[in-house]
């Protein structure tokens, strides 16, 4: 009985974790493997056969191997903009905390308000027209990096305070410039928030849907939350199809967080105390 006393918390803790975790991704793979009769049910019976393998090259042959070409784009839009905001986000928090000037506030205030406040769609749209970069995977690197800045900036200004300013000196003393401490003494040290920025931004940036709809039309810029729209129409879905494509690009960002969870908390508490 005592027992049952100190860990009903946690039963109940883990019977909500998978009511809204494991149900509705057991419903994804249930749906996905029923045809196309059997799925619009939208209910929990069991198939009376498995159509998983057709409905897969269904899903990737659909419309000029989309989901291929969808894949690529969000793996190059992934990976630049995560490379471009762990290097700039990196520098940026090492100069406002390793620097103090009159400007600081007004740069942290800067910060915080990107952090906060909700994108300009409309005008954002103007200024990439002006500047050519409209529907251009490229210009998409820039507006993915530009939302994630704040919250990167933050990251590593934390865990940057943890570091001792002697490091700094010994290299100045030493003969380093200052982008030698940075890339040669700094950088090598942030690793463990490095990984959490990394799994956090690349997760997000692979699932992110709103920016290549307003940003990238098109179907040779389609990403893969995107290609969701191909099996889903107002008088006919199928729904065998649309849970199979929502079960394909669930895979990539799941391992992903499956397999640096730990390195994730990690990061995250690194910087909360100074030590």
């Amino acid at each position: 009985m005592s027992i049952l006393r100190r860990h009903w918390l946690n039963a109940v803790a883990l019977v909500v974790s998978t009511l809204v975790f494991l149900v509705p991704f057991a419903f994804i793979i249930l749906t996905s493997v029923k045809s196309k009769q059997e799925a619009a049910l939208l209910d929990f019976t069991w198939p009376t056969s498995f159509h998983l393998w057709d409905n897969m090259v269904e899903v990737v042959t659909t419309r000029n191997w989309m989901l291929v070409t969808a894949f690529i784009n969000s793996t190059i839009l992934t990976v630049a903009s995560v490379t471009l905001l762990v290097i700039f986000s990196a520098m940026v928090g090492f100069v406002l905390q390793r620097r103090k000037t009159r400007w600081n506030g007004v740069i942290n205030f800067l910060i915080l308000a990107g952090l906060m406040m909700p994108p300009a769609v409309v005008p954002t749209i103007w200024l990439l027209q002006s500047i050519g970069l409209f529907a251009k995977l490229h210009g998409l690197v820039l507006i993915e990096v530009a939302y994630g800045l704040s919250f990167s900036i933050l990251l590593y200004r934390a865990f940057i305070a943890t570091i001792p300013r002697e490091l700094d000196e010994a290299a100045i003393i030493d003969g380093a410039r200052p982008l030698d401490i940075f890339f040669r003494v700094i950088l090598p040290l942030l690793w463990p928030v490095t990984v959490t920025n990394i799994v956090v931004q690349s997760v997000a940036i692979f699932n992110d849907f709103t920016n290549p709809l307003y940003y990238l039309p098109g179907n040779a810029n389609a990403t893969v939350q995107l290609t969701l729209y191909n099996f889903q129409s107002q008088y006919n879905t199928s729904y065998n199809l649309l849970f199979t494509n929502i079960l394909l690009i669930t895979i990539p960002p799941l391992l992903v967080f499956l397999f640096f969870n730990r390195q994730i908390v990690a990061g995250m508490t690194a910087g909360a105390v100074k030590g």
